[in-house]
C-alpha cells in the first residue's frame, strides 16, 4: 500500500472535495482519499500494483485541476 501527498491548486470548496473524492475513490486500487482545501493537498492511499500516480493525478486534472 503506498501513501502520497500531491500539492493540487485550484480546489476551493467543498464541490471541489467531494468531486476529487468521487473521482479518485472511483478508480480501482484506491482505498482512501483526503483533500484538505486550506493546505491544498490531496492524499491518497492506493495499490500500485493496481493504479499508476500518473493515473491518480490525470483523474484529478480531469476533474478541472492542476497537480503542481
Amino acid at each position: 500500500m503506498e501513501r502520497t501527498v500531491l500539492k493540487v491548486d485550484g480546489m476551493s470548496c467543498s464541490h471541489c472535495e467531494n468531486a476529487i473524492k468521487k473521482s479518485v475513490g472511483a478508480l480501482d486500487g484506491v482505498s482512501a482519499v483526503t483533500v484538505d482545501l486550506k493546505g491544498k493537498t490531496v492524499t491518497v492511499e492506493y495499490e500500485s500494483s493496481e493504479v499508476s500516480l500518473d493515473r491518480i493525478k490525470n483523474e484529478i486534472e480531469d476533474q478541472g485541476y492542476d497537480v503542481v
